[in-house]
């Protein structure tokens, strides 16, 4: 006949009573979790050519890349999330709802632990996103007691997760596009006080263009050069078969003055600190300072434009693999192992404790 006397005090603590509890808890108390699981990769455009552009999209992370799935996982698990999560879905009281049980409901012993940091501490327990680096592909599970729940909190992280990456573009798209307007008012600067810098010389110096200038100058001392030789061949002419003729002093006069006029326009060529070879480098400095200010605002219009192009694409996308999905059963608790879980612990438990025990009485024997 079973004696109650013969059973270990020990076995009954350390065994019995824990399983008892544990049969109890999974088989009539624990709620059901159910867990909604999608999948999503965040995705950039390929481009076909390389620009400065286009380095500096790269080096501000607009490709597709694991920052962009490791920022997304850390929104996802942050404060910000749930405050949201909170303010729309009212997770707090889905968490605390009473139909939960008292062990794994949100401040199921007291309202001392109903503060948002308590909840955002329960909030990470019950949200899940694991990152595959291999292949890119982020998996988000939500664990939560109804599947309405479950479902409706998985579908609105994934949306926030648009909007974060969204935001994220935006932010880098404004940010270049201010970088290459500002390049763009620099050079328009630059451009104009060449420009300004030119027409003060010209205006100073009573010049327009020192090199064409000359070239009609040239011309014009050569003209002279004819007429004076003509003339001087007249008045030797003159001088030598009529002597007494009454032309020969405004003959001669007028190449005086032909020479005169040739090296007075022959100065303004060169040879003084008023002459056009004087006034060209200075010029020609001015010039191809106008020219390169030119050339420097239509490379930053033609980057401010590529910019303003790549603002209208979206520069990186969180394409969803695998939708959120209704759980149409409980994943969790795992019942039956939970309570094969306490029995083997228990026995485990029991075992030690009683070497232990035997040796402390045979030591004390």
């Amino acid at each position: 006949m079973f004696n109650i006397k013969h059973i270990n005090p020990l076995f009954v603590v350390t065994v019995v009573v824990p399983t008892i509890l544990s049969i109890l808890y999974f088989g009539l108390i624990a709620s059901d979790v159910y867990i909604s699981e999608s999948k999503f990769v965040l995705r950039g455009p390929v481009r076909q050519s390389e620009s400065p552009i286009s380095s500096l999209l790269k080096g501000s992370s607009f490709s597709s890349s694991d920052d962009d799935a490791f920022a997304v996982q850390t929104y996802i698990l942050s404060r910000d999330a749930l405050k949201v999560l909170n303010d729309k879905l009212a997770v707090g009281k889905a968490f605390s709802s009473s139909d939960v049980d008292i062990f794994s409901r949100f401040g199921g012993f007291g309202p001392w632990g109903n503060s948002f940091e308590e909840l955002f501490k329960y909030y990470q327990k019950k949200i899940g996103v694991e990152v595959d680096e291999t292949s890119g592909v982020s998996t988000l599970l939500v664990h939560a007691f109804t599947r309405e729940d479950a479902y409706k909190i998985n579908e609105e992280l994934l949306a926030l997760s648009e909007a974060l990456v969204n935001k994220l573009n935006e932010r880098g798209r404004q940010d270049l596009i201010v970088f290459a307007a500002g390049e763009v008012e620099i050079a328009e600067k630059k451009s104009q006080n060449a420009a300004l810098a030119l027409s003060v010389y010209r205006n100073q110096k009573n010049v327009i263009d020192p090199e064409r200038q000359s070239t009609i100058q040239l011309q014009q001392i050569a003209k002279l050069q004819e007429e004076l030789i003509a003339s001087r061949g007249q008045l030797i002419q003159m001088q030598t078969f009529t002597k007494d003729n009454p032309q020969i002093p405004s003959m001669q006069l007028r190449v005086d003055k032909l020479q005169q006029e040739i090296n007075a326009e022959t100065n303004r060529v060169a040879g003084g600190d008023r002459s056009l070879a004087k006034k060209a480098s200075e010029y020609e400095r001015l010039a191809l300072d106008r020219e390169f200010a030119d050339k420097l605002l239509s490379s930053t219009l033609a980057s401010l434009e590529l910019a303003r192009n790549e603002a209208v694409r979206k520069q990186v996308y969180l394409e969803r693999i695998v939708e959120p999905n209704l759980p149409d059963e409980s994943l969790e608790p795992k019942r039956l192992r939970g309570i094969l879980a306490t029995f083997l612990l228990g026995m485990i438990a029991w075992g030690v404790l009683s070497v232990l025990l035997a040796s402390v009485r045979e030591h004390q024997d």
